[in-house]
């Protein structure tokens, strides 16, 4: 009897324990998934793309992990629980670093915005003292025409930072900071070469 019994307790401990071995983790699949959407919310894909790419071909993993062991006669989740598990606490670190990279790119925005202003306020006096014979006045149109589309690029970046577009408008910034920064050396190489002649 009592045999029979510790037999009963023993087929029952490994039922239990086959049981929650052999469940699909499911609360942890989703749980992982809405902590990598509320990290995209925030645009983690946007200021932290291979950190947020990474955590997501985590996730695929271990979905892929879960789909074979679905087939099994022995099925096994506890490894594929574990990672789950990690995956959760790097979304969710993800979601805090990229709020705090989206701050940090919206206040390099503000500064490069101000830096480009004034480099084309520059440009812009840098103009009215350049030479202007035969060849310099063609030289010059062209330099005005460049001028004009910087400006529409630094307008173009400012709505773009209106509307929450951080790491846009840093891109558009720091292609118009170039063209300018290039403009600015010619007008003062061809004012240079006057002066020189004099």
């Amino acid at each position: 009897m009592k045999k029979t019994l510790l037999l009963g307790f023993a087929a029952l401990a490994f039922a239990v324990t086959f049981t929650s071995c052999g469940k699909v983790p499911q609360e942890k699949i989703d749980a992982a998934n809405a902590a990598i959407d509320t990290a995209k919310m925030v645009e983690a894909d946007v200021y932290l793309a291979s950190d947020f790419t990474a955590v997501q071909d985590s996730m695929n993993a271990v979905m892929a992990g879960v789909e074979a062991q679905k087939s099994k006669l022995f099925k096994k989740f506890g490894p594929a629980s574990e990672k789950l598990d990690a995956i959760l606490l790097q979304a969710r670190q993800l979601k805090v670093n990229a709020i705090a990279k989206k701050d940090e790119v919206k206040k390099e925005v503000e500064a490069l915005t101000t830096e480009t202003d004034s480099l084309m306020a520059v440009n812009a006096t840098l103009l009215k003292k350049a030479p202007r014979g035969k060849e310099g006045a063609a030289v010059l149109e062209q330099i005005k025409t460049e001028l004009d589309a910087i400006n529409a690029t630094i307008t173009e970046a400012k709505t773009m930072y209106t509307n929450g577009k951080y790491m846009d408008a840093l891109n558009k910034l720091n292609a118009a900071k170039d063209s300018a920064t290039k403009i600015n050396t010619e007008l003062n190489d061809a004012i240079a070469k006057v002066k020189g002649k004099r």
